[in-house]
Formats: C-alpha cells, structure tokens, sequence
C-alpha cells in the first residue's frame, strides 16, 4: 500500500476531490518522499542561518561594548592617576582618607568601576600606587537589549523568506519527482534503464515540433540512428527515415501495429500521445521488428486459412444431392481461396448414377468453370472432353494422384491437348495448375483442375496434398449423389413404368395430368384414368406418405388393386372398403413378417406393429424390412356422361375443386373416410355432383396445396385463387397455371394433378325402352333399336345387335323382374344395356350336346366385343359393347352362321 502511495503523483486523488491545504502541509511535510526530505533538509539550515544571524550582531555588540568600556577604564584611571594631588595623596601617611571620597564620586558620576589598574609613579619613575577602573556590566546589558527587536525582526523576516523559498523550491521539485521516494526514484530509474536498454522494442519519445526526444538502444539498431540523434534533438526529418515512417512518427496520429518498412525490415509501430500521461506534448512511439514474425505468420496464416477452406468445403460441398451442383460447389469453394480458376469434368456414367470404369480414354463431361468467363474456356459447361493420353490430365486419371505444373509455358505435354486453345490459356496470364482425380471408394469419378495466374504464387509441392484432401471430401458428396442419381433413377423409372403411360380414349372427359417428383426423392403419388362401362370414366388420385422404391412399389400394387376393383364396375364407396381391407391385410401380414425376421436375429421384441400404426422414420429403419402400406389416401370418382353425374368417396385425400363452366370455383363437400388401411369399420360415405358440361373436376394430392412453408388452408385460397382466373383455359393450360402459381422451388413432396373437363353424351346418342315381362314385348323393341341403328347410321350393326338384344331381353323376362329397360348408346362403341330387378347374374358356360340351354351368353360373347354385368341399387345390367367399325376379323352374317351350326337349340329370333 505505501509503495503506491509513493508512485501516485502529487494531486492525484482517488476519490477525486481536490486536495485540502491540510492535505497539502502533510504532503509537504511528508519525509518519506524526495520533496519532503528537501523541505525538512532546507528549513533547518533556513532556521540554523537566522540563529547564527541574531547570535552573531549580540556577540559582536558586546564585545564592543567591553572594548569601550575598557578604553574608558583605561582613560578614567589614566585621567585620576594624573590627577593633581594624587600623586601627593599616595605619598601622604593616609592616601585612602585622602582618595577614597575622590573616587567614589568619580564612579558615581561616571558609572564606571576600577576593574582597569592604572599604577601611579613618581619622579623616580617609582610605583607608588595603583588606579583601577572599569565600566559596570549593567550598562553593556542594556545597550545590546537595545538593538535586540531590531535583530530579532529582521531574523524573522529572513526565516520567513527562507521558509517560502525553501517551499517553492519544494513545490517544484515535488512536481518533477512526483512525490516518489527516493527508492522508488531509484527502482524507476532502473526500471527506466531496463526498458530503454534491455528491451527487445525500440522506443522512441518525439517532441510535438518533431523532435526526438529519447531513442533506446533497439530503436537505434532497428532505425540504424547517428550516434548524435538523441543528444542535439535532431529533426525526425532530419534521421534518414523512409518517409511514409518518418511522416507517421511526426503526424502525432495513433497507430496500432501499422507495418512500415525501414530498410529490410518490416517494423510494426506504435504510436500514442504523451500528453494525457502527463508530460509534454509528444508522441512515444514503439518499433517492434517483424520482418521474421510475418514470415511464420504467413506460414501460419496459410495454414489456418486452408484449415478455414477445409471446414468451409465440408459445409458448402454436398448441400445437395445433385450431382452437377456438387461439382460447382467445389469449384466455387476453391476460388478465389485456392486457385485463380477451377475446372470439374466428370465421368459420363457418373451423372447417370452408375459406376463408371477405370481408364484414361473415358470420356468426361465439364461440370463447372469458375474464376473466368465460360466462354473464354477452352471447353465449356456440358463439352464432352477426351483427353490426350500424356497431358497432365491424363497422367491424374491414370495414376490416380495429383499431378503438379508448375509452369504452364514450359509444359510441352500439357500443349497437346490443344494448341489453339492452350495458348489461349497462357495469354490469360494462366501459369500454374494443379490436376487432381475426384476418387471415392477406390472408384475415379472425375478430375478436378486447380489453375493460378501470375499475380499469385505458383503452386508448390506442398500444394499437392491440400488439393487432394480438398477433392477427397467433394468426391464422397459426389459420390453420394451419383448413389442418389442411380436410386432416384431407378425408383423414377419404377414409379413412371406404375404410373399411366398413355391416357386411355374415352368421350365423357378431356383429361390432362402432371406428376412432378418431390426434390427428396419420387414418392406414392399416382392418378388414374379408368374407362368404365356405359361411357363411363373412373378418376383416380391417390397417395402413399414416403419416399423411395417402396413408395413407388406400394403405390404400384394400390394402383394394381383400383384397376381390379374397378373391372368389378363397384361403386366408388364399395371400392374404397374394398381397399382399405385388402391395405390392413397387407399391412398384418408384412408386419408379422417383421416380427418373425426380428425374432429369428434374436432380437427382443416387446412391441408389434399393428396395422395403420407407425411412421416414416419408422419405415426408414434399416430392420424394418416390411413396412407395410400406411399412409396410404385416395380419391375415386365415377362420372356418368349421360346425366353428367359423378359420384365421389375419399379415403383420407383432400377433396377435389370444380370449375363451373361460368369460371366458379367450389370445393364439393365430400364426407371424408379414414386412410386406407385405418378404416375397420367407419363405413364408406358418397357424395354426388351433377355437373354442366364444361365443367373442370380438379383432383391433386396434398404435395400441391401444403408444405413446410404453407398450411393446407393457405393452399387452398391460392388454388381458387388460380383456377378462377382461367375460366376457358383447357385441362393442359389449367395445369401449367396451377403448377406454375403454386409449385415451389424445392417441392418437399410430389405432386400428381388430374384436371378433367366435362362432355355429356346428347339425347340423340340415346334411347331407351321399357320392356314388359311379357315374351311378345321382344320384337317391337328389337324393330325400334334397328329403326335407331338406321338413325345413326349403324346398319352394319344391325345383325349382331339384333342377336345381342334377343337374348339378352329374353333373359330378363326369363329370369329377372321388373323393371326392365333397354338401352343403346352411341359413343366410341355401340353400347347396349338391359336391366332389370334383380341381382341374379348370369354366368358364361360351354353347354353340353344333351343341354337344351346354356348357350346364349356364349353367342353373346362371340358377338360382342366386351360385356359384362354391373349391379346396381335395384338390380343390376348386363351390358355389351361392339366396335363401331366392326374391327374383329371374321364378324357378319357369314360367321355367325357358322356359330349357329353348333347348335340346334338356338332361341328362334
């Protein structure tokens, strides 16, 4: 505590009040410090001079005072001894009677005593007597008290002007020292003597007019001073110095570790006023010599930069799974960190995804140019390269290492590959590359070129192993997307082979579709075209959650069962319970599997997989072999183009838009139903729609109308927003407007659109009969569908419709119940229909030669080119229909005739 209380400067507080006069006497008094050791030092020499000054005029007085007292002594008793008569007296027989009252009154008036012995002689020259005289000390007393108050007086005015003076004095020279003590002095001398001499940085301390003030040993050697420099307070100016240095030193600017050059060497400088530290105005100034230091840094930085570039890379290479991204991506983390301009060339079989073989002569699409325009490349994205066995590009591919050219203008084999255009390189100032294989797996990939121009230093060889560690760490993100390209591949050509290749034909509907694959992957999104009988068409939009080959195979055997279902002409509802009962049997039975292959590994099992439970993380478990099919949605739709009537379930799915032909858009309440598979026993509920024709049924799948970014809802609101701006567009532009409005950039899910646009079959493509029970009621419907043959011109038809009907219509009055109808309808086919009340199907059988029936429906099939039964709520129909162009070879009156022959049991007609 007292050691820095003897460093702390005079006035300096740490309270910061200003010091009280108090305060002040005891710092000026204070003996510890050099000050007040002067101060004491001085006042006592100040005191001690006054006192010798007062004693000195006393003494001196009174010995003035005795001299004249003895000279008046000396004069009195010469004067009495000469005195007449006292030569006589002395002779008398009683010289006291005669000279004691002589001499009492002489003292008495003259004040003084006989201490002055005078002898008294005769004519003889004989003593005969001695006279003394002297002056009383009462006198000399009173004399020199006398002058005391003025010697005094003036002994305190000199102590009091030493006193001051011995205070300013102190003043002073406590402000120079500080108020330090005189170890403290000394320790700060020393330590003053270290730093300037011992120090391994220069100081320098500049004057405000530029001057230097104080140069240490170091600062002479690093700035190499004359030996005067410090001594004359030579100009800064004046030193030689390089001038942007020398300017810098006499600004009285700070500065922070500006690097100057002095000489050959670097000097990193300091500079800070001196002046809030209480000196003088000037700068004090720091030289620190890095001309060695920098060397390692720049060592150091490079290092730390490619460690930086290293980390970076492993951030920004592979943030897809793109295989030509990944390629730029390097390119662009190389430059300009690494290499003036970078090339990426990969092998062809590597963007197809497989895996591409060994050799020099393969050829190698460019993938990336950064640092240089493209077209200043001698080869540009998308070229096919081949290179010329030799160059250095060649000799990386085969060998497999990095190959190093240090400089391009005089590399001969890296010319071969193009003369024109290599020289084209050089006159861009290109001077060194560096050639490196992207390898993964012991697999080359492609090559990746690192080039520098002659503004930056050439590669070495210790650039080698960072380009390889660099392409090392793209190669495995490349190689991870060409594994991605060849899965994604392959599952998109699954899911394409499941998906509709062609719509089929059919007149009830104009149908445009879109299926784009989510950016993760191809998904279980799949639509369907169905044509069913009576000129009807089935619309299908389903879903399965995931991604992947399952996905896509799940989706294939659902598509697979819709297509079965519906050759079965089973209401939508009926086929959606359908569905999701053959969905939960699937999922049991792969889940059991699971279970048996869990067991059989002698893992413990203490969960099973219930049908409809899980999820996709679930599903993506690499011991989940069999996952089953939950997840599952799907949207069917029958439309009827006679009525214009479509009939609609859903199982999970969103619902579907419709665009009336005045440009509305509504979205149809449809009683919504479980996913598939999670059903049990919630029946299936339908909903109805009569539409105008005209109007557009939209159905899609969830991936279009929600995201990651964007609630369902949301969704929705653009999608009415969409479709009611385009109130005549065809199916086709509906979906390209669709898609272009709301697919995002990066789709997380796929998408599959179905738009289709209404037509109804006119009533002059119709007609229909009642038909009694009564066998006579054949004949006049079977003449009143000839007369509409003719009507529509058919009469080619007529023979087999005539025998189609015949035995259809006795059947039912046979075997059905009313009511019974008949009716034809002409679209792409001649369709006939005869219905009845009851849900007895017929069944298609080769008769025996004893049987008397039996053979009807077979003349019924031969004659047709399809047919079938559908049920209905209140019967069912049996339907036929024949090519308009009669297409099957052999057909007429000639063949059938050749059928009858086979039987004598024939109905007659």
């Amino acid at each position: 505590m007292g050691q820095r209380e003897n460093f702390r400067r005079e006035g300096d507080d740490p309270r910061g009040s200003s010091p009280s006069h108090r305060q002040r006497l005891r710092s000026l008094l204070d003996v510890r410090s050099v000050a007040g050791q002067v101060f004491v030092l001085q006042l006592a020499l100040a005191v001690l001079l006054v006192v010798a000054a007062v004693l000195a005029p006393v003494f001196q007085a009174q010995g003035a005072t005795v001299r004249e007292a003895r000279q008046r002594s000396i004069v009195g008793a010469e004067t009495f001894t000469h005195a007449p008569g006292t030569l006589t007296a002395m002779k008398s027989a009683h010289p006291t009677a005669l000279l004691q009252p002589q001499a009492e009154s002489a003292r008495k008036h003259s004040g003084l005593g006989l201490n002055t012995v005078t002898p008294v002689v005769d004519t003889g020259h004989h003593v005969v007597g001695r006279v003394s005289a002297g002056i009383r000390p009462a006198k000399a007393d009173e004399r020199i008290a006398g002058q005391l108050p003025l010697l005094l007086g003036s002994a305190a005015g000199a102590l009091l002007l030493a006193v001051a003076g011995t205070a300013l004095v102190n003043r002073r020279l406590r402000r120079q020292t500080h108020g330090l003590d005189p170890a403290a002095m000394y320790r700060m001398y020393d330590h003053h003597h270290a730093v300037l001499h011992a120090v391994r940085e220069g100081v320098l301390i500049v004057s405000s007019d530029g001057r230097l003030l104080l140069a240490n040993d170091e600062a002479r050697r690093l700035l190499e001073l004359p030996a005067d420099a410090e001594e004359n307070r030579r100009p800064i100016a004046d030193l030689g110095l390089e001038p942007r240095l020398s300017a810098l030193l006499t600004s009285g600017r700070e500065a922070t570790d500006e690097v100057h050059l002095s000489g050959d060497r670097l000097l990193a400088v300091n500079v800070r006023p001196t002046a809030p530290y209480g000196g003088p105005a000037g700068s004090a100034v720091t030289l620190r010599d890095t001309t060695e230091l920098r060397a390692l840094t720049g060592r150091a930085a490079v290092a730390q930069e490619r460690l930086r570039l290293i980390h970076d890379a492993g951030l920004r290479i592979g943030t897809t799974l793109d295989v030509g991204r990944t390629a730029a991506e390097l390119a662009d983390v190389a430059v300009p960190r690494f290499a003036d301009v970078v090339t990426v060339e990969l092998l062809e079989p590597v963007l197809r995804g497989d895996e591409p073989e060994s050799g020099t002569t393969a050829d190698l699409r460019r993938m990336a140019v950064r640092g240089v325009p493209q077209e200043s490349a001698i080869y540009q994205v998308g070229d096919v390269i081949r290179f010329v066995p030799g160059t250095p590009m060649a000799a990386s591919l085969e060998s497999r290492r990095p190959v190093l050219v240090d400089d391009l203008r005089r590399s001969d084999t890296w010319r071969r590959q193009d003369l024109e255009g290599t020289q084209r390189v050089l006159d861009a100032r290109i001077r060194s590359l560096i050639a490196v294989p992207l390898q993964a797996r012991g697999v080359v990939l492609g090559l990746a070129n690192f080039w520098r121009s002659d503004h930056a230093d050439d590669f070495e060889e210790e650039d080698l192993s960072f380009a390889e560690e660099l392409t090392a760490r793209a190669a495995i993100s490349i190689d991870n997307a060409r594994r991605y390209t060849r899965e994604h591949t392959t599952a998109v050509t699954l899911q394409r082979s499941l998906l509709p290749q062609t719509l089929p034909e059919q007149s009830a509907l104009e149908v445009a579709h879109r299926y784009l694959p989510a950016q993760a992957g191809v998904g279980g999104d799949w639509f369907d075209v169905i044509p069913l009988p009576g000129a009807r068409v089935a619309l299908v939009v389903g879903d399965v959650v995931g991604h992947g080959l399952h996905a896509a195979a799940t989706m294939g055997r659902l598509r697979t069962a819709v297509h079965n279902f519906s050759a079965l002409d089973l209401p939508p509802d009926e086929l959606l319970s359908h569905l999701d009962e053959l969905v939960s049997h699937i999922d049991t039975d792969e889940a059991r599997a699971a279970s048996r292959e869990a067991g059989g590994r002698g893992e413990g099992v203490e969960e099973t997989v219930r049908p409809g439970t899980g999820s996709d993380t679930d599903r993506a478990r690499p011991d989940a072999g069999r996952t089953g099919i939950t997840g599952a949605t799907c949207l069917y739709a029958i439309y009827e183009p006679v009525a214009g009537r479509v009939t609609l379930a859903r199982a999970g799915h969103p619902g579907p838009a419709v665009v009336h032909p005045d440009g509305a858009v509504t979205f149809p309440e449809v009683p919504v139903s479980p996913p598939l598979g999670l059903g049990g026993s919630v029946p299936v509920e339908t909903a109805e729609l009569t539409l105008p024709q005209g109007s557009r049924l939209v159905l899609y799948t969830n991936g279009l109308v929600e995201d990651r970014d964007r609630d369902i809802g949301t969704g929705l609101d653009q999608l009415r927003t969409v479709l009611a701006t385009g109130a005549d567009r065809t199916p086709e532009q509906t979906c390209a407007a669709v898609l272009d409005a709301m697919l995002s950039e990066h789709p997380s899910d796929d998408v599959a659109l179905l738009v289709a646009r209404t037509h109804l079959l006119g009533p002059s493509r119709v007609a229909e009969w009642e038909v009694s029970s009564d066998p006579a009621a054949v004949a006049p419907v079977r003449a009143a569908c000839l007369r509409t043959l003719e009507s529509w011109g058919l009469e080619a038809l007529e023979f087999t419709t005539e025998l189609i009907l015949s035995e259809l219509i006795t059947n039912a009055i046979r075997y059905g119940a009313q009511p019974i109808r008949v009716r034809l309808l002409h679209d792409r086919a001649l369709i006939c229909e005869v219905s009845d009340g009851t849900s007895a199907s017929p069944h298609l059988r080769r008769a025996a030669t004893t049987d008397e029936g039996g053979r009807g429906l077979f003349l019924v099939a031969q004659f047709a080119q399809r047919w079938g039964t559908r049920y209905t709520p209140g019967g069912k129909v049996i339907w036929t229909e024949q090519s308009l162009d009669e297409g099957r070879p052999g057909r007429g009156p000639d063949a059938a005739d050749d059928v009858l022959d086979q039987w004598d049991d024939v109905p007659a007609l």
